[in-house]
């Protein structure tokens, strides 16, 4: 195995603890808010990690996978966004432990939300 194998193989191992802590995250926050966020954050930087390893490991797929990558960082965050709004407006309820609504705030025209 050589030094590019074996960076490629650490790169992608770092990827995978990411993700299984996202997944981790989803089972243990509190509402629908937390666990999306949790999970955007960890499953996109893990899925970039994991497939830059394999990258790393497999010269000939770099190109394929910078693409795979590239699409990941885009789509991952406004999917996410997407559905939390779809959450909110349809209702579902955070966390008693909230502190504040920020987007409540802003649909009320109450002020700013800080």
């Amino acid at each position: 195995m050589g030094v590019q194998a074996t960076i490629g193989s650490f790169v992608t191992l770092i990827g995978s603890i990411f993700l299984f802590l996202g997944a981790l995250g989803i089972v243990r926050m509190p509402d629908v808010y937390n666990r999306m966020q949790t999970g955007t954050k960890a499953t996109t930087l893990g899925s970039i990690l994991f497939l830059l390893g394999i990258g790393i490991a497999i010269p000939e797929w770099f190109g394929k996978i910078v693409l795979l990558i590239l699409f990941i960082a885009f789509t991952n965050p406004v999917s996410s966004h997407a559905l939390a709004r779809a959450a909110h407006f349809a209702g579902i309820k955070l966390t008693e432990r909230s502190v504040k609504d920020c987007l409540k705030v802003d649909e009320a025209g109450e002020g700013e939300c800080e």
